[in-house]
């Protein structure tokens, strides 16, 4: 990989801040929501992984409303037929 880097070196730093990025995700859930899983069987545990991420997505969007002063209004009429 080090002469790849070397040869390759804008594409390997593409990749490499991808990855990067999700281990920094991961690293915030898991300091937000603790590193395990309560629940026994996989659809169980998908579940609450999923619920987990759900949370955590809220979380980045409130800070970020109030961080930047953002209204949003979720009761606002789009004219679309639901």
């Amino acid at each position: 990989m080090y002469y790849y880097f070397k040869l390759h070196q804008e594409e390997f730093l593409q990749h490499y801040h991808k990855r990067s990025n999700v281990e920094t995700t991961f690293f915030a859930l898991k300091a937000k929501f603790g590193d395990s899983l309560k629940s026994k069987n996989f659809i169980a545990q998908k579940n609450e992984l999923l619920c987990k991420v759900l949370a955590y997505n809220l979380t980045v969007l409130i800070h970020a409303m109030h961080e930047l002063g953002i209204h949003i209004n979720f009761t606002q009429d789009t004219g679309k037929v639901h």
